[in-house]
């Protein structure tokens, strides 16, 4: 049971504190938290459960806020941690992102939401299609009225007919002049080759994203080509258990709209759509850098948005950085971010240059770690392919449409 919810900006001031019991948590709670965090840097970010002397503490990070969550009783800390990123999900969908100054904007909303997403420290309404209907996202009409009329309450005065079916995350009712639904396979590519080029560890973690526009309640099956690749299968409530147990088959009834269907991973692959080639000598208080990027396994798509950035180390003091394809840029954070887009086909990118060092240092002895970003539409790099979907009540019309999009995750070249 949680007691209590605080949001945290980047400086460490309390933008929201969300009460949920009748016991209080008070707010030096959150100054132990970030002493520290100031003292542990970013190890201390990385820890999701904490024990405090007082309380144990939850944390999720998103987009610089700190979701931060207190209890003083034991709970299955994955709960907590679930329902801090359901929040944080939640939050970003109806605010159309997620910042600091979003945030103190809709305050209101904020509250209206956890008021209806917890109920004395546990989970409620966690979905987000049954929270719309219950509390309006915001826009300029429903803000001008409520200056004008001096209500600033977004709740709806009747309850949502899902609340009470055995379908809660689906409303009711529901009607379309045209059916259509899609579904995208979303991976990240993580990777971590050494300095001499071997790969050390390269997996994939994806999603199944479903945009269902569909009249009635539809009844889906989604099956894979190739099931046996996925690993830490995690699903959306509205997905049936024992038929993917048994048969790996997704069986579900869809909310209305955009949701998660299913996360996964895929570990062990063998193969990655880039080489990144780093050289860097020193010697006589200067160093020469040359970096190299090409397509190492061709996906059969296009890649684009390819980028590298890396860290200078704090003993350069200034640099001479050239490409010959893209554009190069040394941020005042030492950051340096070469932004290649496409490789084009008669050479391969090539960024060269000179970093000079601070005096009294004849070479260099920390050598940068090279993050690599990348795009590949109309591919999922994990071999994950999706089979077919099948409804088994359908609609006149229907429409059906799958995509894949790969992007780089932590996808590092050590130097």
């Amino acid at each position: 049971m949680l007691q209590c919810i605080f949001l945290l900006s980047d400086s460490g001031e309390v933008m929201l504190e969300k009460q949920l019991t009748g016991n209080r948590v008070d707010r030096s709670i959150c100054v132990w938290f970030w002493d520290q965090l100031l003292s542990h840097g970013d190890s201390f970010k990385q820890q999701p459960v904490i024990a405090s002397p007082t309380h144990y503490l939850f944390q999720v990070v998103r987009e610089g806020i700190t979701f931060l969550a207190c209890t003083q009783v034991e709970m299955p800390p994955l709960m907590a941690i679930e329902f801090l990123c359901r929040v944080a999900d939640v939050l970003s969908d109806y605010l159309e992102g997620l910042n600091e100054d979003v945030i103190k904007d809709n305050f209101i909303i904020v509250y209206e939401l956890l008021d209806e997403m917890m109920d004395n420290g546990h989970p409620l309404t966690t979905e987000p299609n049954i929270l719309r209907e219950m509390i309006a996202p915001p826009n300029i009409v429903s803000k001008m009225l409520s200056v004008v009329t001096g209500n600033s309450s977004n709740v709806s005065e009747t309850l949502p007919g899902a609340t009470s079916s055995c379908v809660p995350w689906r409303t009711t009712d529901i009607k379309y002049a045209n059916n259509e639904v899609y579904v995208d396979l979303v991976e990240e590519m993580d990777a971590i080759i050494n300095r001499d080029g071997i790969l050390v560890k390269c997996e994939v973690f994806g999603e199944v994203q479903v945009n269902s526009h569909i009249t009635g309640v539809p009844d889906l099956a989604l099956s894979f080509v190739n099931p046996s690749v996925l690993d830490d299968v995690r699903f959306h409530p509205c997905v049936r258990y024992r038929p993917w147990e048994s048969y790996q088959i997704l069986s579900f009834v869809p909310p209305d709209g955009q949701f998660k269907l299913m996360s996964y991973r895929v570990r062990k692959l063998k193969s990655i759509p880039l080489y990144v080639k780093p050289q860097i000598t020193s010697d006589g208080g200067s160093s020469r850098i040359s970096v190299m990027v090409g397509i190492r396994n061709d996906p059969g798509k296009a890649i684009d948005s390819i980028s590298v950035q890396f860290q200078l180390p704090s003993c350069v003091s200034s640099t001479d950085l050239t490409a010959n394809h893209g554009v190069v840029n040394v941020l005042s954070n030492k950051t340096c971010i070469w932004s290649i887009d496409r490789i084009p086909k008669d050479r391969a990118p090539l960024l060269s240059g000179t970093l000079l060092l601070e005096n009294g240092l004849d070479r260099l002895h920390v050598f940068p770690t090279f993050q690599v970003g990348f795009r590949v539409q109309g591919v999922a790099l994990s071999g994950l392919q999706i089979d077919k979907l099948e409804l088994k009540v359908i609609p006149n019309r229907l429409y059906k449409g799958f995509r894949a999009l790969t992007r780089g995750g932590q996808y590092e070249v050590r130097s």
